[in-house]
């Protein structure tokens, strides 16, 4: 078994996360629990800021908040000296409460509201990743109203498929978000931009999906956009301070997945750019990067009790556990999959193949196929690996099931940032017929 981090097995045998036991994890705040090794955040983060540092260039690595957005998440992201990007008004305000410096938030989205863009006006966030020509409209309205200036950037669409899961592809032209560069829409949008003065454009944005293993990607899309951006720059006057390059480095879930060092996409990006302005005679412009998954992803556990089994014989053994899709709801999305143990006994020989099914009411609640693990039942505590990224974020009500806490963990202290969901929350916002 492959641990992350500062995952383990102490004296008693049990698993340990940054210092603290798995099973006294559970038993003082519950299962289904979150469970985030903070030395392995900060490892990660620190990583990817050094590769930039080492090669003395100007940029900005900014931690892809939807991933995983709570307060503590976002204060964490702050100390280690990363800019912020949001989505929506709730991660935007999150970021706020949170008290992130906000000339480092980014925010991002293909369907921002009046009232989601005046949000981020009032608090002069640092940039606004405008993604549509309906969003180049309405974000001109609102400047013009508030007599306010704001620094955008474009989203472009390069035409590259990563290779990736379906659903999470972005960057090809057939894309929900962004200005498509080879049917001149992204040139349209950048001249409408250049000629209003609220507008202060400091270059342009792409991401071309998540979970990818290789650089080659990354580098075709650089290579097209650097290409259009002489091509700008020439006809247009327009010199890009900025080239977002977005996120989506792939992590390891399981034994199936190769990623690459977080060092080698940024040392081949940055190369490559490098190559490409001193081709075309530019000035570099600042990189920036959006790592989420990467950052949080394999610094999460999470940790169920294990209820009951059924044997169907000759076919499979199903091991339910207490959570499911409401708390990870990847595998019922996007045939996601995972390793795990048995947090009790992370060492111990196998001796069956089961299949993890959660507690909704679903046939297709299943959080892993076909696991390899000892002899389980009732009682038992399953940690399943690698849920940082988009557990949290994407976790519901279904059934109404409330959601699990979140802990935080970091040499041997424990720090409940989350609190579990009570049934009398799940009702707060119900108003009866009478």
């Amino acid at each position: 078994m492959y641990f992350y981090g500062s995952t383990g097995v102490n004296n008693s045998g049990n698993l340990e996360i940054g210092g603290v036991d798995a099973i006294e994890l559970a038993q003082e705040y519950g299962t289904p629990l979150y469970v985030y090794d903070v030395a392995l955040m900060r490892e990660r983060a620190r990583g990817f800021k050094r590769t930039f540092e080492e090669q003395n260039m100007k940029a900005q690595v900014a931690y892809a908040s939807k991933a995983f957005s709570t307060v503590a998440m976002i204060q964490l992201a702050e100390e280690e000296g990363l800019s912020l990007d949001v989505v929506s008004g709730g991660e935007l305000y999150t970021a706020i409460v949170a008290g992130f410096p906000v000339e480092r938030i980014h925010f991002h989205g293909n369907n921002k509201s009046r009232e989601e863009l005046e949000m981020a006006l009032d608090h002069q966030i640092g940039c606004i990743v405008v993604d549509n020509f309906h969003e180049i409209e309405l974000l001109k309205s609102i400047c013009q109203e508030k007599k306010t200036k704001v620094n955008i950037l474009l989203r472009i669409t390069p035409g590259i498929e990563a290779h990736t899961h379906d659903y999470i592809l972005t960057g090809q032209e057939d894309s929900k978000f962004g200005f498509d560069l080879q049917n001149g829409q992204a040139k349209q949008a950048l001249e409408t931009a250049l000629h209003f003065d609220y507008f202060d454009v400091l270059g342009l944005h792409c991401h071309i999906g998540s979970q990818i293993f290789e650089t080659t990607g990354f580098l075709l899309a650089a290579k097209k956009i650097v290409e259009k951006m002489a091509e700008w720059e020439n006809e247009l006057s327009f010199k890009a301070k900025v080239l977002n390059l977005g996120g989506g480095f792939g992590i390891r879930y399981t034994k199936e997945d190769e990623p690459i060092p977080p060092a080698q996409y940024v040392s081949e990006i940055i190369k490559e750019v490098k190559k490409l302005t001193e081709h075309y005679s530019m000035q570099m412009p600042e990189i920036w990067i959006e790592p989420g998954r990467s950052l949080v992803g394999d610094a999460g556990i999470t940790l169920y009790k294990v209820g009951s089994s059924k044997e169907v014989p000759g076919v499979r053994k199903y091991l339910a556990v207490d959570g499911g899709m409401s708390d990870n709801i990847r595998p019922a999305l996007y045939s996601a999959k995972y390793e795990a143990v048995l947090a009790n006994r992370p060492l111990a020989k196998t001796k069956e193949t089961v299949s993890i099914a959660g507690k909704c009411c679903e046939s297709g609640d299943m959080l892993i196929w076909d696991l390899p693990l000892p002899e389980a039942g009732d009682e038992d505590i399953l940690a399943v690996f690698c849920t940082g990224a988009y557990g949290y974020s994407m976790s519901n009500n279904y059934n109404r099931i409330p959601r699990p806490a979140v802990v935080f963990v970091e040499n041997g202290k424990v720090t409940l940032v989350v609190k579990r969901e009570t049934y009398e929350d799940l009702v707060r916002h119900d108003l009866p017929l009478k």
